[in-house]
């Protein structure tokens, strides 16, 4: 049976963490009502994003479990649902712009942002450490990226193969990522015949405006709901995990097949696997 699931599109509030779980909280119930088992909310949505120094950064993160995921698991569990949110992590001295998984059970799962560029947080906290990872909640395998990530690939491809029917991009898109939200979502659902949900924030921190446009793809890459504007916004989609586990598409039996993950040619890849340099 499918699930559904919503993308909340959102202003967040800078540096104020009571506000914003607040608010996500309150769309949470409001979420469940309508029958969403999972709600995704955008990267840094507890915190905010445009730090100018770890220094400021540091008081606003917390430890993964920490308070605001037991808030969450309280709230999950009197809902029968489960939510995917954006934060700063604390470990030690190490600061990680991170995303958590929370349900009735408490804390499913994390993941530390890999891929960071050189934009507010991401300018200080350290590079993710941990491997991608799949995680099973309301019935559906999920893989969870966030922002710069969706440019990379390799981020959903390894979540696909992994077992991944979604992979979630909790992000804050400024001007200049339009064709992310536009275009590459969709690809990223198609290559890898998954459902792919980006969740965007609204609204402008120290003068960095964010772009919304938050949307749900299905596994041929379609859209099935989007927020093409920059204003708040609550998506729904259905997300049925047959769709994704099913990765031949046969269009005209023993004519037209597609297995893109059966016909990928991994020992022609090698140059991906190697590290990082500066192209001349």
């Amino acid at each position: 049976m499918p699930s559904k699931i919503a993308v909340a599109q959102i202003d967040i509030a800078f540096a104020d963490r009571a506000r914003n779980l607040a608010r996500m909280l309150e769309l949470l119930a409001e979420n469940a009502a309508q029958g969403a088992k999972l709600t995704v909310f955008p990267e840094a949505a507890l915190t905010g994003y445009c730090y100018d120094s770890l220094a400021e950064a540091r008081p606003q993160a917390e430890p993964i479990p920490g308070p605001s995921t037991e808030r969450f698991a309280a709230a999950c569990k009197e809902f029968g649902c489960y939510a995917i949110y954006g934060l700063l992590e604390a470990d030690g001295e190490r600061i990680f712009n991170a995303c958590v998984l929370v349900g009735p059970e408490g804390v499913v799962g994390s993941y530390r942002k890999i891929h960071l560029p050189y934009l507010g947080v991401d300018r200080f906290t350290t590079p993710g450490d941990r491997p991608f990872a799949i995680h099973e909640a309301a019935g559906i395998r999920i893989g969870m990226n966030i922002c710069y990530d969706g440019g990379f690939p390799e981020s959903a491809r390894v979540l696909a193969l992994l077992g991944a029917d979604l992979v979630v991009l909790p992000t804050n898109w400024p001007p200049g990522a339009e064709c992310m939200a536009g275009c590459v979502v969709n690809a990223r659902a198609m290559e890898n015949n998954i459902f792919y949900a980006s969740c965007d924030r609204v609204g402008t921190e120290r003068t960095f405006p964010f772009i919304g446009q938050s949307k749900i793809c299905g596994p041929s890459g379609q859209t099935l709901a989007e927020a093409n504007h920059d204003r708040e916004a609550v998506l729904y989609a259905e997300i049925d995990v047959a769709a994704a586990r099913q990765k031949k598409i046969v269009r005209r039996p023993k004519l037209h097949e597609i297995d893109r993950m059966r016909d990928r040619r991994p020992e022609m890849y090698g140059p991906i696997l190697q590290p990082a340099r500066e192209l001349s």
